[in-house]
Parts: C-alpha cells; sequence; structure tokens
C-alpha cells in the first residue's frame, strides 16, 4: 500500500507523489537530446547566448502547442471508455521502462552544426516553435506519456492545468539552459563522455518513473 499525499493549489488538488513522479520523469526526458534540443544548440553555437530566450519560449509554446492537443484527445478518451484509459496508463508506464532501457544504452554523442545565418529573435522563436509543435512524434508521445500520471477519478481539466504548467516551466528552462551551455562551454556539449553520463542517468531514472507509475495507478485502484 503506497500512502499518498495530497496537495492543494487553489482549487486544484492531486496526489503529490503524481505530480512528483511526472515532474522528474518531464525533467529528464526533456534533457535528452532529440530535435528541438539539437536545434538549441546548433543556434547557440553559432550565435551564441543571444538566441537563448527567443528558442526558450518558441521551445515553451511548441510543447504547448502539442500537449494541448494531446490533452484533449485523452479527455475525449477519457469520457469514451475508462477501461481503454486504464490500458493507456500502462502503455505509458512501459513506454517510460523502454526509453529508460534505449536511453541507458545510447552513446554520447550531441551531433549539432552550428547556424551561421543571423535571423532575428522573431524568426528564431517561429522555427523553434514549428519544430517542436509539428513534430507527428510529440503528439504521439504526449499520448503514451500523460495517461501514466493522470487519475481517472479526478478533475481532468484541473490536472491538464496542473501538468501542462508544469512542463512547459521545465521546457522552458532547459531550452534555455542548454543555448547558455552551448554558447559558454561548446567542449562540454560536444564531449561524448559528459553526454554518455547524462544518459545513463536520465536512463535509469525513465525506469524508475515507469515503475513509480505503476504502482501509484495500483495504489489508487
Amino acid at each position: 500500500m503506497v500512502a499518498t499525499v495530497w496537495f492543494k493549489l487553489g482549487e486544484i488538488k492531486m496526489p503529490f507523489e503524481s505530480w512528483l513522479a511526472f515532474t522528474a520523469a518531464s525533467t529528464v526526458l526533456l534533457i535528452i537530446p532529440g530535435p528541438t534540443v539539437l536545434l538549441v544548440v546548433s543556434y547557440a553555437l553559432g550565435q551564441g547566448w543571444r538566441t537563448a530566450l527567443p528558442m526558450a519560449v518558441g521551445v515553451a509554446l511548441g510543447d504547448f502547442t502539442a500537449m494541448t492537443l494531446s490533452m484533449l484527445g485523452l479527455g475525449a478518451l477519457l469520457a469514451t471508455s475508462a477501461t481503454l484509459f486504464t490500458a493507456l496508463k500502462w502503455i505509458g508506464a512501459a513506454y517510460l521502462v523502454w526509453l529508460g532501457i534505449k536511453l541507458w544504452r545510447a552513446g554520447g554523442a550531441l551531433e549539432a552544426t552550428p547556424r551561421t545565418d543571423v535571423v532575428s529573435a522573431a524568426k528564431m522563436l517561429g522555427h523553434a516553435w514549428l519544430v517542436t509543435a509539428l513534430n507527428p512524434k510529440s503528439i504521439t508521445f504526449f499520448v503514451a506519456f500523460l495517461p501514466a500520471f493522470l487519475d481517472p477519478k479526478a478533475a481532468f481539466l484541473s490536472q491538464m492545468l496542473v501538468f501542462e504548467t508544469t512542463f512547459l516551466f521545465l521546457a522552458f528552462a532547459n531550452a534555455f539552459g542548454y543555448a547558455l551551455v552551448a554558447s559558454r562551454a561548446r567542449g562540454m556539449v560536444a564531449n561524448p563522455r559528459a553526454i554518455g553520463v547524462v544518459n545513463k542517468v536520465g536512463g535509469g531514472l525513465l525506469i524508475g518513473a515507469g515503475v513509480a507509475t505503476v504502482s501509484l495507478s495500483g495504489a489508487r485502484s
């Protein structure tokens, strides 16, 4: 039996363990180098720290777009079939474990080509938004990822607000941090050993998050 601690923000109430597991898994997933991170690093390598703010805002807006579309689809699914939604929760937990194993076994290279073309902050923001939001994998990812943390018995819109706010804050901070590190410590970003350590630690945390969501789901059922 897992003891559940609740926290309340205004009129929003949800299990603290669910929010904590979501925050931990989201942090790891955002740190993993992907198309968005490579784009941020490419601009930062070529144009320095001035790219940090517009790129971070663009990434956050892109994640907001993809996450909102995914949440709306999950809300419709929950209203249609609670059983199917529960099955999706278990698939989501297995997905986290699979990502963790894949990340643990991944290499350590982060290959990003510096972008030397000077563009405005608005164009950088738009580019980051397009790459993040219009990647079909983003919506698919959220559809598989979010159900593991949602409680079908709790208010869906309240959970959506908490999880979206948390994820967008983390996405902004991650993109901003990558841009600053890439512009000031280029050797670290290109260091296979450093990236390899990040991958192994992140992989272990993802596996733990997947197991934790299964435990939480079992405790609430």
